[in-house]
């Protein structure tokens, strides 16, 4: 049996979870709220890069995304354009987004993360 390693761990959760060769990331939001969609986009995806490399993966081994987004009919478009320049093409994982109330009005988006090692 793999041991199950956490870090990041909180009150509530851990900001990381690896289990054998699959790094587990909990949803991640922008540290600037007050930022557009493009902008939180963009610094969740930095955290992203950087979550991964300390667990020893990186974006080219993400298995799947979950994206949730506040209002999908006004942010989709722009959360979009951050991703596909951040994205790996070669290697594109699963990815499901949906709209949903997030923990306040000023997050407008958050990524949930499962990679491989």
């Amino acid at each position: 049996m793999s041991d199950i390693q956490r870090s990041g761990s909180g009150g509530r959760f851990s900001s990381t979870v690896v289990h054998g060769n699959i790094v587990y990331l909990c949803g991640i939001t922008a540290k600037d709220l007050a930022a557009d969609v493009t902008a939180q986009t963009r610094d969740i995806l930095n955290q992203i890069d950087v979550a991964l490399s300390e667990a020893g993966s990186d974006k080219s081994r993400i298995l799947t995304a979950q994206i949730w987004l506040q209002n999908i009919d006004r942010d989709f478009a722009a959360m979009n354009q951050a991703w596909d320049e951040w994205l790996d093409k070669a290697n594109m994982p699963t990815r499901a987004t949906g709209e949903s109330r997030l923990a306040s009005p000023e997050v407008l988006v958050e990524i949930i993360i499962t990679a491989a090692k």
